[in-house]
């Protein structure tokens, strides 16, 4: 069901103004602050990008100089993606799988592992995807993940913490071209310390947990734009926290 709807998404993001693809296409990064400053010296690094969509923040690490390889559930995405790499001649692989799934494609394990932004809410175990994270990182490499606050979804009205049966919702998409693609989606919440916890079981050591006020993208109900490229919600006078990021290093097998 979620692969059907991505499908369907994937065609809509492809041609919004919220993607921007021509801008892409022209040399501009899809990359935003908090992971440029966070994730740097990717040089000659190899990176899996897990649930990549159309690869546009992929082939924005390969631009900084990595060997990128993305995973997405979605077929339809993943053809995108490789189009768009050839268009700009980036030298980037892309594998149509979802995460438990995936296996990678060569014996040599990576250097970076990273994910972000509305990705572990479509994954009902984070058990399992941890394990996935540390079966393709190499030992003393990095995972890197910035991802939407679920302090949000609680204000919105949604769990906070797991539960077994998913939140299943018909709904349109995020994107300003995107009102009339309806698709049904199942979606899951994972508090922090379940992200956290499950990463620290399969040997992540957890460097350091960042929380930002801000989200980069204009994608939730009441956001402002206070700063260029930063936008807030305010909840009884208070910033809410809008998305937090996690660096860790795998220190065991």
């Amino acid at each position: 069901m979620n692969r059907v709807g991505w499908d369907r998404r994937a065609r809509s993001h492809f041609d919004s103004s919220f993607y921007d693809v021509d801008g892409f296409l022209s040399g501009e990064t899809s990359l935003r602050e908090i992971e440029l400053a966070e994730l740097d010296d990717v040089t000659g690094k190899r990176l899996l990008h897990l649930q990549c969509h159309f690869g546009m923040d992929t082939l924005s690490w390969a631009r900084q100089g990595a060997v990128c390889t993305g995973v997405d559930i979605s077929p339809v995405a993943i053809q995108q993606a490789q189009e768009l790499a050839e268009k700009l001649s980036l030298q980037a692989e892309f594998v149509c799988a979802d995460v438990y799934s995936f296996q990678q494609p060569s014996p040599a394990l990576f250097d970076i592992v990273y994910t972000s932004y509305g990705a572990v809410c479509w994954l009902p175990d984070l058990n399992r995807w941890a394990e996935v994270i540390s079966s393709n990182l190499a030992v003393g490499g990095r995972f890197y993940m910035a991802e939407f606050h679920p302090i949000y979804d609680l204000l919105a009205g949604y769990s906070y913490f797991t539960r077994v049966e998913p939140d299943v919702e018909e709904e349109g998409t995020y994107t300003e071209n995107g009102a009339d693609v309806v698709a049904r989606f199942a979606v899951w919440a994972h508090p922090l310390s379940a992200v956290i916890n499950a990463l620290i079981k399969v040997g992540i050591q957890i460097e350091r947990v960042n929380e930002f006020p801000f989200s980069p993208y204009n994608c939730f109900e009441g956001l402002v734009e206070r700063e260029p490229g930063r936008f807030y919600l305010n909840h009884k006078g208070n910033d809410v926290p809008l998305v937090y990021s996690i660096t860790g290093r795998k220190v065991a097998c």
